[in-house]
C-alpha cells in the first residue's frame, strides 16, 4: 500500500487539506477530489498547456506536477475568474471575439492569459502572441484569442477596447515594399 502524503492547498481561495498518494497529479487532485472539471487534461506530456493553471502567480503544467508539490501553494483555476455570474473580462472578452471555437484549450489559455495580464498590464497584440505560444489552439489560428487578452487588458485597464482595424503606437509601417 502506498503512503499517503498531507497537503493543504488554497485552490480559489479556499483551503483544502487533503493526503494523496506521491504519484498523485495536481490535475487528477484539482479534478477528482475536488470536483474542479474546468481544468482540461490534453496530451498529459507537458506540451499543449490545456492543463494550465496558476500556482503561486505563474503557470504551469497540472498534467506533469504532482500533487504534493503544490502544498502549501495558493492555486488558481479557470473556475476562480468568474466572480459569482459576472464573467472575468478575459471570459466575456473570449466569447465577445470568439476567442474559442470547440473551446478544449480555452481553460488553460484563460490561465496563461490571466498571468500575462498580470505581468503586463499593457500588452501588445504581439506580446500577447509571444505569451500564449505555449498554449496550443487548433481551431482558432490565435487572431481572435489575441484579440480577446488585448480588449480584456484594455477594459481591465478602463480604457477602450482594442480594435485592430486602428494603428497602435507599437505599429510601425515599412517604406521599403516588396
Amino acid at each position: 500500500m502506498t503512503e499517503k502524503h498531507r497537503i493543504t492547498v488554497t485552490v480559489n481561495g479556499r483551503a483544502h487539506r487533503a493526503e494523496v498518494e506521491p504519484r498523485t497529479l495536481l490535475v487528477d487532485f484539482l479534478r477528482d477530489e475536488l470536483g474542479l472539471k474546468g481544468t482540461h487534461i490534453g496530451c498529459e506530456h507537458g506540451v499543449c498547456g490545456t492543463c494550465t493553471v496558476l500556482l503561486d502567480g505563474r503557470s504551469i503544467r497540472s498534467c506533469i506536477t504532482f500533487a504534493v508539490q503544490a502544498d502549501q501553494a495558493q492555486i488558481r483555476t479557470v473556475e476562480g475568474l468568474a466572480s459569482g455570474p459576472d464573467l472575468h473580462p478575459l471570459q466575456d472578452e473570449f466569447w465577445n471575439k470568439q476567442g474559442l471555437q470547440c473551446g478544449y484549450c480555452t481553460p488553460g489559455m484563460l490561465m496563461r492569459a490571466c498571468e500575462i495580464l498580470e505581468q503586463n498590464p499593457d500588452p501588445t497584440p504581439e506580446q500577447v502572441r509571444e505569451g500564449i505560444a505555449s498554449n496550443l489552439c487548433r481551431c482558432t489560428g490565435y487572431q481572435f484569442i489575441t484579440e480577446a487578452v488585448v480588449a480584456a487588458a484594455g477594459r481591465m485597464r478602463d480604457e477602450q477596447p482594442w480594435d485592430p482595424t486602428r494603428p497602435t503606437a507599437a505599429t510601425t509601417v515599412s517604406e521599403e515594399r516588396p
